[in-house]
């Protein structure tokens, strides 16, 4: 910029318009050439109904997690007729659910006869969300459950959903 200087007193200044505009550049030139993340999606491997496949399920391995309202879940170990434990409730808290997971996963192998791991089956309920589903899944990939499906919640565990909560 161009100063008039009037004083009888000579003050050296800096002009820094072309360091701003270079500056500008810069900040332009690395905002158009930088990637930004991609997101990430986890593989779910669904169950084909038209097959009409049904596939045998270990009872002694088996943890199935059933998805309320308002972010409320229900957990049983073994088959819904005749659970080996629960039906229990899990806090609203993502760790209670974690700490769950981490114990289930270190003590099924031990007490299994096929010594496999975790098998964990997501059931969300009527009135479930969406968000409460992805949480449930995050908390899977976080504790490393290899072995999950999602399933279609029964009228039996649809009852006990309603009465654990």
């Amino acid at each position: 910029m161009a100063e008039l200087n009037t004083s009888g007193k000579v003050q050296p200044r800096v002009d820094l318009t072309a360091m701003v505009d270079l500056a500008f550049l810069l900040i332009t030139f690395f905002m158009l050439t930088t990637s930004l993340s991609k997101p990430h999606a986890m593989d779910v491997a669904m169950s084909d109904k038209t097959a009409g496949v049904h596939m045998e399920l270990s009872d002694e391995r088996t943890v199935t997690i059933l998805l309320g309202s308002n972010g409320q879940m229900v957990w049983y170990w073994g088959l819904d007729e005749n659970p080996i434990e629960g039906p229990v409730a899990v806090g609203k808290g993502r760790n209670s659910l974690r700490d769950l997971l981490l114990s289930k996963k270190e003590e099924i192998p031990r007490r299994s006869v096929d010594k496999k791991g975790l098998m964990v089956i997501v059931k969300p309920g009527n009135e479930s969300s969406y968000s409460t589903l992805v949480d449930v899944l995050d908390e899977l990939k976080i504790v490393d459950v290899r072995q999950y499906m999602i399933a279609d919640i029964n009228d039996m565990e649809q009852a006990m959903l309603r009465s654990k909560l």
